[in-house]
């Protein structure tokens, strides 16, 4: 057994004392389950080798952001919020406290209650101009056009996601947006990254209630200054707008 466990352990990805310590806490383990309740079969080892930290490691991006918005719809206490291909992490905890529809061009089959999923087409959405109160759409655009997702290729799709999140918000509604932000480029087909000012630009007309920021480091920061936007490489720039 221990022959075929170092075969595999064997991995260039793990040291020689991770597999050590694996071992140890295994032989320990049978050592004190003296009645036998749980034998350990090489057929159904599982290593994980990489998880004892001082401290709990996350997705910088996808734990501030989705927190950043339920406070703001929290806040705000809409009748109704729709979402538009964020996390699912997201409207499915939402929907627990705010009725929530949740559209993507890959519709998610999700029951949940409070919660209705649809499908729906970022470039062309099917909403009535000025009927939205309160909309998301986080860590998405600039995946649009790409292709990543089985969309079609389109230089412009972001821009024409973001005139549509625009048309479909109703006066003194809610748009809630996030991005990654830095210094601008594109890493096809993964996504776009803007700077500051190019967002402000894109939702030209609407009003910026908060900047809140995800740094290259993992800091959130609450009201940011839109300056360290282009000391990232990689941030997570989240904009409250309204529209006027």
């Amino acid at each position: 057994m221990y022959k075929a466990l170092r075969g595999f352990l064997g991995s260039k990805y793990h040291s020689y004392k991770r597999q050590k310590a694996f071992e140890a806490q295994m032989n320990e383990f049978q050592r004190l389950d003296t009645e036998r309740k749980w034998p350990v079969k090489k057929d159904d080892l599982f290593p994980c080798l990489d998880d004892a930290t001082s401290t709990t490691g996350y997705d910088t991006h996808y734990v501030n952001h989705p927190a950043w918005a339920a406070r703001i719809i929290k806040q705000n206490n809409p009748a109704k919020h729709i979402d538009i291909s964020s996390t699912l992490h997201f409207c499915s905890m939402l929907s627990a406290f705010v009725p929530t529809e949740f559209y993507d061009y890959r519709p998610a089959d999700l029951t949940l209650s409070g919660l209705f999923c649809g499908k729906a087409d970022l470039t062309s959405l099917f909403f009535d101009s000025n009927s939205v109160e309160s909309i998301s759409c986080m860590h998405t655009i600039e995946h649009i056009g790409l292709g990543r997702y089985g969309d079609p290729i389109d230089p412009l799709g972001d821009k024409k996601a973001i005139d549509e999140l625009i048309r479909v918000t109703s006066p003194g509604g809610t748009l809630l947006f996030v991005t990654p932000v830095g210094q601008p480029r594109i890493q096809f087909n993964a996504h776009r990254i803007y700077s500051f000012e190019m967002i402000i630009d894109l939702f030209k007309g609407l009003h910026l209630q908060d900047f809140s920021l995800v740094l290259d480091n993992g800091k959130f920061i609450n009201n940011a200054d839109p300056k360290l936007v282009a000391e990232q490489r990689y941030g997570c720039g989240c904009f409250w707008f309204k529209k006027g």
